[in-house]
């Protein structure tokens, strides 16, 4: 009487492998910091709130066909000025559903305020109301360094020598650079709208930052106004993508090492998940066989 009820039972298992691995794939909308403006908008009317909806209604549509994008709606004091930017390695589908979680994230972390920044891994929305103090392109807004420091002589020339060759890669290419050097994974980007030798003053200060907050440690991330950098250290070597270096969206595989091993987590455990699926099924026939013949 039981017996039919194996087979489900093993299904039912394979959809719960399948729900956990499809989990650990890479993520683009992973938070990485916030900042909000301390002043809230004086909005009786309700129209900075329209003026701000008009702007993310914008933003979202046209990440669908550029990564970067820079607009203003509102008039006279109602002014706001916005942007998206996301990554240079993300294709346009990535972009779009990376970009379209912001407007909703935003009003969650920030509120109405008058300006706001939200990075996540993948993309970064910005605007800010008219009149908003400006600060310098150089600023550094949020760091990350890898809790692991690298042991032995070498990795400080190995990662000077990637952060140089990334340094010059990001104005050949207009903005967006990534490279492996000798286990070294290194990518640097600008604002899409700062000029090549702006952004590279940028991402020089960037990788000084880089090298002073971080030290030896196995990874770090460099947030400044208008660029980052991201480096990181594999001793058995970078794993391998499609290119080497690129500023198109179609040339790399999105996401990082750490993220290319769980990609290949899924694909092999997808495997094992459907071979184990066969077993069940032929181990419930043949129950179901010996059943019969009674």
């Amino acid at each position: 009487m039981g017996f039919p009820l194996k087979p489900f039972s093993c299904f039912f298992f394979l959809c719960l492998l399948s729900v956990n691995l499809s989990q650990s794939a890479l993520d683009y909308s992973t938070l990485v910091y916030k900042g909000c403006a301390k002043q809230a908008f004086q909005d009786p009317n309700g129209v900075y709130s329209q003026a701000i909806s008009a702007l993310f209604g914008s933003l979202v549509s046209q990440s669908t066909k550029t990564k970067f994008f820079k607009t203003t709606t509102g008039t006279g004091q109602t002014t706001i000025t916005g942007l998206f930017q996301c990554r240079g390695d993300l294709s346009n589908t990535d972009c779009y559903n990376c970009v379209s979680k912001l407007p909703v994230l935003t009003d969650k972390l920030c509120g109405k305020t008058i300006a706001a920044r939200i990075q996540l891994y993948g993309c970064y929305i910005l605007y800010e109301v008219a009149g908003f103090t400006q600060i310098s392109g150089m600023e550094m807004l949020y760091k990350t360094c890898g809790a692991t420091n690298v042991a032995g002589s070498g990795f400080e020339e190995r990662r000077d020598t990637a952060f140089s060759v990334m340094q010059n890669g990001v104005v050949s290419s207009h903005g967006f650079y990534a490279t492996n050097y000798q286990s070294m994974y290194v990518l640097g980007q600008c604002e899409g709208d700062v000029g090549d030798s702006d952004c590279g003053e940028c991402v020089k200060t960037a990788v000084q930052r880089a090298q002073v907050e971080c030290g030896n440690s196995i990874s770090g991330q460099i947030y400044l106004h208008k660029c980052f950098i991201s480096y990181s250290y594999y001793p058995n070597g970078v794993p391998r993508r499609s290119s080497s270096s690129s500023s198109s969206s179609n040339s790399f595989s999105s996401g990082t090492g750490q993220n290319t091993g769980k990609t290949v987590a899924v694909i092999v455990g997808g495997a094992a998940g459907v071979g184990f699926l066969v077993i069940c099924l032929l181990f419930a026939r043949g129950l179901l066989k010996k059943h019969d013949d009674f």
